[in-house]
């Protein structure tokens, strides 16, 4: 089945990723550089999930998430976190937050589909 992904990520992880989720997965994927960019193309697109970086200028990725979720539109788009930081130390900095899962940088882009459809139990 073909989904429809948004990466909200950097120019670099989002062409790995994108690569892989359309070779590996047949999946359709759509990119945001901001969090401004990826609230506007999650309201305006039918989405199935939505990959997150947390470190971004502008607007953060707990502050695109709290957008999200704040918006009716988009509330209910599973997200998955996209982060360099997953080590015990920083983990209350994901205590709480709405998300489906949270996946490490750097990732391995021809197993990133089966990653996500395990979190999202699309098996």
């Amino acid at each position: 089945m073909s989904r429809n992904i948004l990466i909200v990520e950097e120019e670099d992880v989002q062409a790995i990723a994108k690569l892989g989720l359309e070779m590996g997965a047949g999946w359709n994927v759509l990119i945001a550089c901001s969090g401004w960019e990826a609230l506007n193309v999650a309201a305006n697109f039918k989405l199935d999930v939505i990959l997150l970086d947390m470190m971004m200028p502008d607007m953060d990725g707990r502050a695109t998430l709290q957008q999200l979720k704040a918006n009716p539109v988009t509330k209910s788009i599973p997200v998955i976190l996209l982060t360099a930081k997953v080590q015990e130390s920083a983990q209350e900095v994901f205590t709480g937050l709405d998300v489906a899962a949270i996946f490490a940088k750097p990732f391995r882009p021809l197993k990133l589909a089966a990653q996500i459809s395990e979190a999202l139990g699309w098996n």
